[in-house]
């Protein structure tokens, strides 16, 4: 059985530590007062029984709680006090300096809770340590001097998650859609160096990951970037080739075909997208941002981005590329192929693609191969879409996430056009609905008036993000500010004019709907006795929204919180606080946003067709998922599920399985088991392995792909979640 320490380390549960506790505190008092050695040795045996039972490492302040409930229930209140005086003495002894041991058990790797926060971080690798250790002062700083007591206090608690607090002394934002046209047409600058507009497909494709690397380091969420803005210099290239192989031709004295001429420069370009394409792709999973980690970048494929014509066809030779590349996954160090996380891929289905005998369709069954082998792309309906996203003009718009699943809101320019490319959204403070519901009992009027206070936590929370960033000066981060990628403004401007009116968002995030409709309807929420109480939760969550923006002329937008190490805290903050209620708090994880939840049984079609109404309501962020066996040899299947899509859900993935085994070679699917102590552990099925770094393991952790493991409760809802297909 083990413990986390308050350095976050693991240790192994010691109970003599716990007795002999009891025996100083027990000493300090008269005898006549004191606890026998039979007491003090029933206190330790029934907290040792009451961790054990928990089935998760319980931290040492946890412990303390228990001990002073026993203390408490034998009337033993001299020497409780005496327990209580001596651990508050050692707190303010520890408040002295809050980071040292954080930060030494992050440089030995002997933070647990650290090591497996980000399952897209190595935290061996020193540029990742000392991001943390970096992250560690932020939120030192941000606990004891930048966020007021009563959120920093509902944070550790769990009733909300300010998230991000390890970056939020500085002045950055959370993600965004990077301008990459505005870059790669009108030129850019990287590190003071000009950067004029390629003349070539590769180039571009070049110029392209160096922005990426850049932005990923200059902000702490994701980004995304769209095919369409490379697809010009497609033609660009063929033009070059044409004028080469001409050229070449008069040289050697060769007649001017141009039919020949055209033929070998098409083949000349096809090499040249299959070199930009692979710059894009190596380059993204090698590079390595300030941050310790590969760049968080997804890539949006959509045909009717461009027009009609040569352009598109253009666009579909990359994505083309881009798919098959991606499929195909690129070498780990034992030279096998394997699925990388980044890029993440996302897929537009649309009217031109979606049919066998439409013009586009050959990429729609490539991708749908892509999904079964690989995890990737995801897909975007542009029908669902366009129905969801009308802007102040009354028409219908088709645009990526920023990221993996956050979306801007309709925006129309001051040229009257909509605009998205060179947006942002200013950062996330998510509410614990869980929490809210077994505050109240079940007292349904104790629910909402909970729920408003709760909300209005949220709402203080996110203006502190907000102001935050207010009065930020454009030279903090010159390639987002000043050099196109979100913005072209002068030196020593602020950023706060794209702060207001809609240009960006602010995030109100929301986990547990799930667990919060089952305690106080006692069912499920696709019940349909219980399905109109979520969709009232969820209106009321956008009604708080909508009240913000009119106060404040900022777009709160509702987002559908993917809480990867977050949904573990949140679940042992609700025992500690509630107990283990059962099918509410009895899991070391909540459900992210509105999903049903892992563990119950649904085929994929009513999966998503129920929850493509939580995606109406849920307009910042939104994403759906089916689990999948191994389906590369059922494509037919997966093109089914593709057209579901689009005929009835905004966004959507497929969620497979893709391991390998170093230690023997095998490429199956890795198993979880627990050991001796009860931890969730990887095991190869083929040779019982159990070491991680002798594996490949790639899961959908929560939109993103993740390579790096994850915490206990993260793997325990991995480890339940049922097949919907």
């Amino acid at each position: 059985m083990k413990i986390i320490k308050r350095n976050g380390q693991e240790a192994i549960f010691d109970e003599v530590k716990i007795t002999n506790a009891i025996i100083g505190a027990n000493k300090e008092v008269v005898e006549t007062e004191r606890l026998s050695e039979e007491e003090i040795d029933n206190i330790t045996n029934d907290i040792k029984y009451k961790c054990q039972k928990m089935k998760r490492a319980l931290s040492v302040e946890e412990i303390q709680n228990l001990v002073e409930d026993e203390l408490m229930k034998l009337n033993a209140f001299s020497v409780a006090r005496k327990y209580i005086t001596y651990r508050f003495q050692r707190a303010l002894a520890r408040q002295s300096n809050t980071t040292d041991d954080q930060i030494l058990s992050l440089i030995e790797c002997a933070n647990e809770e650290v090591k497996q926060e980000n399952s897209n971080k190595n935290p061996t690798v020193n540029s990742v340590q000392r991001d943390y250790m970096a992250g560690e002062v932020s939120k030192d700083l941000t606990r004891r001097i930048l966020l007021p007591e009563d959120i920093v206090k509902a944070h550790d608690e769990g009733l909300i998650h300010f998230h991000d607090a390890d970056y939020f002394s500085q002045h950055m934002h959370n993600c965004d859609l990077v301008n990459l046209e505005d870059m790669l047409q009108n030129g850019t600058v990287i590190s003071e160096t000009m950067i004029e507009k390629p003349k070539s497909f590769s180039t571009a494709c070049n110029v392209a990951t160096q922005i990426i690397a850049q932005v990923a380091s200059s902000q702490y969420g994701g980004q995304s970037i769209t095919l369409s803005h490379l697809a010009p210099f497609v033609d660009v290239s063929r033009q070059k080739f044409r004028k080469e192989v001409k050229e070449e031709f008069e040289t050697i004295g060769l007649e001017l075909d141009d039919e020949k001429i055209n033929a070998l420069a098409e083949e000349r370009l096809k090499k040249e997208i299959t070199k930009g394409v692979q710059t894009i792709q190596y380059q993204v999973v090698t590079l390595m941002t300030t941050n310790g980690q590969a760049p968080f970048i997804t890539v949006f494929m959509y045909l009717n981005e461009v027009p009609e014509g040569r352009l598109r066809d253009d666009l579909a030779m990359i994505i083309e590329e881009t798919l098959k590349q991606r499929m195909k996954g690129v070498k780990n160090e034992k030279g096998v192929y394997i699925t990388p996380a980044f890029p993440k891929l996302i897929y537009a289905l649309q009217e031109n693609n979606i049919e066998p005998n439409s013009q586009y369709y050959y990429l729609t069954e490539l991708a749908a191969r892509c999904s079964a082998k690989r995890l990737v792309p995801d897909y975007i309906s542009e029908k669902v879409m366009k129905e969801l996203k009308v802007d102040q003009n009354g028409n219908g718009q088709c645009y990526p996430s920023m990221g993996c699943r956050s979306f801007l809101t309709p925006y129309i320019d001051e040229n009257g056009k909509p605009k998205y490319y060179g947006r942002f959204n200013q950062g996330v403070v998510t509410i614990n609905l869980v929490d809210v519901a077994c505050s109240s009992k079940r007292d349904m009027n104790k629910f909402w008036q909970i729920f408003d206070e709760r909300l209005d936590l949220c709402y203080r929370a996110l203006m502190c993000r907000h102001e935050r960033l207010k009065g930020t000066p454009s030279d903090v981060a010159p390639i987002l500010w000043q050099h196109g990628a979100l913005a072209r403004l002068k030196k020593g401007e602020t950023i706060d004019k794209l702060l207001y009116g809609g240009y960006s968002t602010i995030s109100l995030g929301y986990a547990g709907l799930y667990e919060c409709v089952k305690y106080m309807t006692g069912k499920s929420h696709t019940d349909p006795s219980a399905t109109p109480f979520a969709i009232e939760v969820m209106q009321h969550l956008n009604d708080a929204c909508t009240k913000w923006k009119e106060k404040e002329n900022i777009d709160f937008s509702l987002y559908g919180t993917p809480i990867e190490s977050t949904t573990y805290k949140f679940a042992k903050c609700l025992q500690k606080r509630f107990g283990k209620i059962e099918g509410v708090t009895d899991k070391n994880y909540i459900t992210n946003s509105y999903h049903i939840h892992v563990t119950e049984h649904i085929n994929a079609f009513d999966k998503l067709t129920f929850e493509s109404q939580f995606q109406k309501l849920s307009p910042g962020g939104a994403i759906s998922y089916v689990e999948v066996p191994d389906m590369q040899d059922n494509i037919d299947a997966v093109l089914a599920v593709m057209k579901h899509i689009y005929n009835n859900i905004m966004y959507a993935e497929l969620n497979t399985k893709s391991d390998y085994c170093m230690a023997c070679g095998y490429d199956g699917e890795i198993q979880i088991e627990k050991d001796e102590n009860g931890k969730l552990i990887w095991v190869c099925p083929n040779c019982g392995n159990k070491n991680q770094d002798m594996m490949s393991v790639a899961r959908r952790t929560c939109g993103y792909i993740g390579t790096q493991f994850w915490n206990q409760g993260r793997t325990q809802e991995i480890k339940e979640r049922v097949l919907h297909l």
